[in-house]
């Protein structure tokens, strides 16, 4: 089981929407929203740079750097501005985006950033990732048995996601696959602990909302929303979801489509 990498998912029609991954993903995790999205929008799905499929890292793996990097996407897409919806590192992207006039509209689902600065939990938890890289490694002997069964795809991707069961064999494959695989992991962690994760806040002048599910594993609620409920966004539309974990878009996607076409008019 070979799964593809490719650097972009482009469907549908009507107004742009562009959806940006979390760390060490790709553009596949929206998979099972897309077709209740591409009925309403032109959906252009990114796959980061310095993930597995995507462009290469920018020079400085910096916030600053990686929205630069996603601006020269749109420019290449023909699009000047878009409704955005991110998840985790990409709900944070889609929001300096948006800082810099970039969006119609964000739904950010569990943004990353919105821990306290001093957080010891966020830097113990970025350091994860390479760890995390190792393991998905590891498991790669044995990937087409482990996804085969339900229980094995929860345990696979039970990090990211309550209902891992539920998730198509070939999807969790792809995860783990594109995480072992994730060129940037080593560049990006060590650029995102001395990130001082800032965000413009007076500067985002379209609708927001925020979504984060309550059974989130790596920003956990709602310590990592705290910046964001307190000085950033405190006017957004705030959602929490019971039973879902750090990828909603996994876990709940006709609600994850429905929240998100609440915000775009979709």
């Amino acid at each position: 089981m070979i799964p593809s990498f490719t650097p972009f998912h482009r469907g549908g029609s009507g107004p742009p929407l562009v959806l940006l991954h979390g760390f060490t993903d790709t553009w596949r995790t929206w998979e099972l929203v897309l077709d209740a999205l591409e009925r309403r929008h032109d959906v252009l799905a990114l796959t980061l740079p310095g993930h597995t499929g995507g462009p290469p890292l920018p020079d400085q793996p910096t916030a600053a750097g990686m929205v630069e990097a996603v601006e020269r996407l749109l420019d290449e897409a023909g699009l000047a501005d878009a409704h955005l919806a991110g998840n985790s590192l990409g709900g944070y992207l889609a929001l300096r985006l948006a800082a810099r006039g970039r969006a119609r509209s964000v739904v950010a689902l569990a943004p990353a950033g919105g821990w306290r600065p001093d957080s010891p939990a966020a830097a113990d938890m970025l350091r994860t990732f390479p760890f995390m890289q190792t393991q998905a490694r590891n498991v790669l002997p044995q990937l087409d048995q482990l996804v085969a069964t339900p229980q094995g795809r929860r345990r696979a991707i039970e990090l990211v996601a309550e209902h891992g069961d539920r998730v198509p064999a070939g999807l969790v494959a792809h995860m783990v696959l594109g995480l072992a695989a994730c060129p940037g992991v080593e560049a990006l962690t060590t650029a995102a602990l001395s990130e001082p994760w800032e965000l413009d806040a007076a500067a985002v002048g379209c609708p927001v909302r925020i979504v984060w599910g309550l059974a989130d594993r790596v920003l956990r609620w709602p310590a990592a929303a705290v910046r964001y409920r307190e000085e950033w966004l405190r006017h957004a539309d705030w959602v929490e979801l019971d039973d879902a974990g750090h990828c909603p878009q996994l876990d709940a996607p006709a609600v994850t489509a429905e929240l998100i076409g609440g915000v775009t008019g979709g």
